[in-house]
């Protein structure tokens, strides 16, 4: 009983590592496809990390010092495009119209220029860019962010992966014992139910 349990056991380890092998290949697919995707689409943009030349030095000290390891790079990973998103573009939008959103200005203009007449005054003029500029910079942000996003799941999914391939190999492992166990209960089984004095 004791040699067939260890084999019930033993092969019940073997099929989840199979499991866990199986899921490891696609955390590992779902680590690289996304790494490459996030990759390709920011690349594309052709967005540079700002220097101390390109706006860095005017930069608050906390904006500042996350940006700096960035600095003069090309754009292309999750980290980079959250620093960029949270630490260059929102304070630049944070002046454009005394910290208000999007939304907000948006709200104003509607209220205040419906009236072709209003429209043209400076006031509506002057909201119609902030509108149009907070538009622009939260939709890129945003874009940003969504690359972030994309890319830590990516990097979950890598971590996932060695879990997984670990977890694996420990069960392989425990089912090799399992079954060398299993085979030596039986040795001792046959050995004890053998006369006294018989030749095996």
């Amino acid at each position: 009983m004791r040699a067939t349990f260890d084999k019930l056991i033993s092969w019940t380890g073997i099929i989840l590592a199979v499991v866990l092998l199986v899921a490891g290949g696609l955390l590992t697919w779902a680590n690289v496809f996304i790494g490459n995707e996030v990759h390709d689409q920011l690349a594309q943009q052709h967005v540079t990390m700002p220097t101390d030349k390109t706006g860095l030095a005017e930069l608050p000290a906390a904006d500042k010092a996350a940006l700096e390891p960035y600095a003069g790079q090309q754009l292309t990973t999750g980290p980079q495009a959250k620093a960029y998103a949270d630490h260059f573009i929102n304070v630049h939008l944070q002046g454009v119209a005394d910290g208000q959103t999007y939304s907000e200005v948006s709200g104003q203009y509607l209220a205040q220029c419906s009236d072709p007449k209003a429209a043209a005054t400076e006031a509506c003029t002057t909201l119609a860019g902030q509108k149009a500029t907070l538009f622009q910079g939260e939709t890129l942000r945003g874009l940003l962010l969504y690359g972030y996003a994309f890319a830590t799941m990516g990097t979950i999914a890598g971590y996932a992966a060695i879990a997984a391939f670990a977890a694996a190999a420990l069960l392989l492992l425990l089912g090799a014992l399992g079954f060398w166990h299993s085979r030596r209960a039986s040795n001792v089984t046959v050995a004890e139910a053998q006369p006294v004095g018989a030749q095996v």
